[in-house]
């Protein structure tokens, strides 16, 4: 049987070498003046491009140039909104899905459900639309400004997307969304494993609907929780590129400008692929500091561990 699988698996392990590792080889360009030529292979344009060691990633790091004060800032804004999204989002997800669980007729779940899963469905300049058209001014059709105002929580609208402080709540909410019901399908995979009887016992107990969700529901679900939390945390520098390409302009570009645009902008619009590249690898050198970070304390802990 484990022949069997083992086989099976062969197609996808070649599948993720061909398309994640054999392209690490192009990390090459970050040392190198790269200038791609014409008539000339990917390999044979890596051995004849002149090598010029780190300066690339000395550019990026040095604060006192402009681009690489631009390059820090795109850092920075990058890890705020990946993590204002993935707490905000994280959160939700679990109550949400204790809600849900708790939710007895089949039916109204089934509908809820579809409901809250249908915006992920959706592409992201559809989403961008959407968000630019909810936060413009009244007259323009905003309904998030029309909303404080008639609750008389504001006295006067709001330009949201022309105030840079608030660009990452932008992100945080439009990725939530988008994909709150979605991501709750993995924890209530996990609470239908959860054992019937430990309801029961906590029901003899006197325990309230309440209690039971937060010592046995929760409980229950905990390894799940601290295995998808330490996954979450090898994305944060990766907060997306579409709704701060679509809704980032001049005005708010010192909080929308992350790191996926800053390469495009600086790298591959400029052709400066060597930079493009540097910038990638510092991405995926910090990201996996992180994840190794948190994963060794959730050891230390005693919690699940993902290596």
């Amino acid at each position: 049987m484990q022949r069997t699988l083992l086989l099976m698996s062969i197609p996808f392990l070649l599948y993720r070498l061909l398309f994640s590792y054999v392209p690490l080889i192009g990390w090459a360009i970050a040392f190198q003046d790269f200038r791609p030529r014409i008539g000339v292979t990917p390999l044979q344009s890596l051995r004849t491009n002149e090598f010029i060691g780190l300066d690339n990633f000395r550019v990026l790091l040095d604060t006192d140039t402009v681009l690489g004060a631009r390059f820090v800032q795109s850092i920075i804004n990058t890890f705020g909104q990946a993590l204002l999204t993935q707490i905000v989002g994280f959160i939700c997800a679990i109550v949400l899905s204790l809600m849900l669980n708790e939710v007895r007729q089949n039916g109204i779940k089934k509908v809820i459900q579809n409901i809250l899963y249908l915006p992920h469905f959706l592409s992201w300049v559809i989403v961008a639309s959407l968000a630019s058209v909810a936060l413009a001014l009244p007259a323009s059709g905003g309904i998030i400004n029309e909303f404080l105002l008639w609750t008389r929580i504001i006295s006067e609208p709001i330009h949201f997307l022309a105030n840079p402080s608030y660009f990452w709540g932008i992100v945080a909410g439009t990725h939530l969304w988008r994909n709150l019901g979605w991501n709750t399908i993995i924890y209530l995979a996990a609470m239908t494993a959860v054992d019937p009887s430990l309801y029961e016992a906590a029901s003899i107990d006197g325990a309230s609907r309440y209690r039971k969700m937060w010592h046995i529901t929760l409980s229950s679900i905990k390894p799940t929780i601290v295995i998808l939390m330490i996954m979450n945390v090898g994305w944060l520098l990766t907060s997306g590129f579409e709704i701060q390409w679509f809704l980032g302009h001049g005005v708010n570009i010192p909080r929308s400008e992350n790191i996926d645009i800053f390469i495009f902008r600086y790298g591959i619009q400029m052709g400066n692929f060597g930079l493009a590249t540097a910038s990638g690898i510092l991405r995926t050198g910090i990201s996996i500091t992180l994840l190794s970070i948190v994963n060794f304390i959730a050891g230390r802990l005693g919690s699940e561990k993902l290596f």
